[in-house]
């Protein structure tokens, strides 16, 4: 038995929802302005659908 007896919410979270929660606290939590969130994550999401490209 758990010492928690309500399970986390992102226990059964897709994995894409765990890594959204991620990225977000780090952003967060190292006070990136929203601008510079977003423009970095544009090149992140141009380099992963580059890579969808190549890979298939």
């Amino acid at each position: 038995m758990s010492d928690n007896p309500t399970p986390n919410a992102l226990e059964n979270a897709p994995a894409e929802v765990k890594l959204a929660v991620d990225l977000i606290y780090l952003l967060e939590s190292n006070d990136i302005e929203p601008k510079t969130a977003i423009a970095a994550l544009e090149i992140v999401r141009k380099d992963y659908e580059r890579k969808l490209t190549i890979t298939g």
